[in-house]
């Protein structure tokens, strides 16, 4: 059985156990368009040592008009195969900035039935910040895997999901986005997309989970402020965001301080706010 600490492993354990042949470690880095930066061209830049790149706009259900949405088990099941994952490997995720998109790549794992997968706390920034080795250039070819999806619905919602809990409120929506754009302060960064928040959600802003952006708060204090936005094992959880990606900060956040992960709306308000016969609040 493994020993990997899940779901969060720091640089230190992470610099010991680098190199074991069931230790496969991804980089799920992510940008938003504004941010004008390109993961790929980093990651051939600056990788840890034998990572892979996991592409989170490429494993993900490309006849969708939204942005990396959760493919087919069949379609997950093949690319992540490809990438050399085996049922029995301990996976680690990290991305470029520290924390924001990895836990995306640890959330559609888990999705899929894989519960050895753990996030890299601190990302890249923190693995160098201690002076371990990165590598440069593309990912290494391995053989591919024997991975097999084992879907778990129970993680993931759609939108006839929330459209229903406007109704019974039977679960407690967490948006990751920033208080302005829950608010409808500012204007979404997609154009076209109208500006506000699903009806009865609370927001809980993912960098509030987060040290500097990077690393995840003590765990005490991470069990208080998710309590503070009403997060303590009493209430069914779905969290959210913009298109899928820091909402997963929010899940990885909840099983950090032990609690039920419940489930992740998968469109978020990208599906939401371009759904004009639907209600949003400001």
């Amino acid at each position: 059985m493994s020993d990997m600490p899940t779901p969060l492993v720091n640089a230190e354990w992470l610099a010991t156990n680098i190199g074991r042949p069931s230790l496969k470690i991804f980089d799920a880095s992510y940008y938003l368009p504004a941010e004008k930066r390109d993961a790929e061209a980093e990651f051939l830049a600056a990788h840890l040592p034998g990572a892979q790149r996991f592409d989170v706009d490429k494993i993900s259900d490309l006849d969708s008009a939204l942005p990396h949405m959760v493919p087919t088990p069949a379609r997950f099941e093949k690319l992540v195969s490809a990438l050399g994952i085996n049922g029995d490997d301990d996976l680690i995720f990290y991305d470029q900035k520290g924390i924001f998109s990895s836990p995306r790549g640890w959330w559609l794992m888990r999705l899929f039935g894989h519960h050895r997968v753990a996030v890299l706390d601190g990302g890249l920034p923190k693995w160098r910040s201690h002076g371990f080795a990165t590598e440069s250039g593309g990912a290494a070819i391995l053989a591919p895997g024997n991975f097999r999806a084992r879907f778990r619905p129970a993680l993931l919602r759609g939108i006839g999901d929330i459209v229903d809990n406007l109704t019974t409120g039977s679960e407690l929506i967490l948006d990751a986005r920033s208080a302005d754009r829950f608010h409808a302060r500012v204007a979404e960064p997609r154009p076209g997309l109208r500006s506000g928040h699903i009806p009865g959600s609370r927001n809980l802003p993912f960098n509030e989970l987060l040290v500097n952006g990077q690393t995840f708060l003590p765990v005490e204090q991470l069990r208080a402020r998710l309590a503070a936005a009403g997060v303590d094992g009493s209430t069914k959880i779905v969290t959210s965001c913009g298109s899928g990606v820091s909402a997963a900060v929010l899940s990885l956040g909840i099983a950090i301080a032990g609690l039920p992960i419940g489930g992740l709306y998968d469109g978020s308000w990208t599906e939401w706010g371009f759904a004009t016969d639907l209600p949003v609040e400001a």
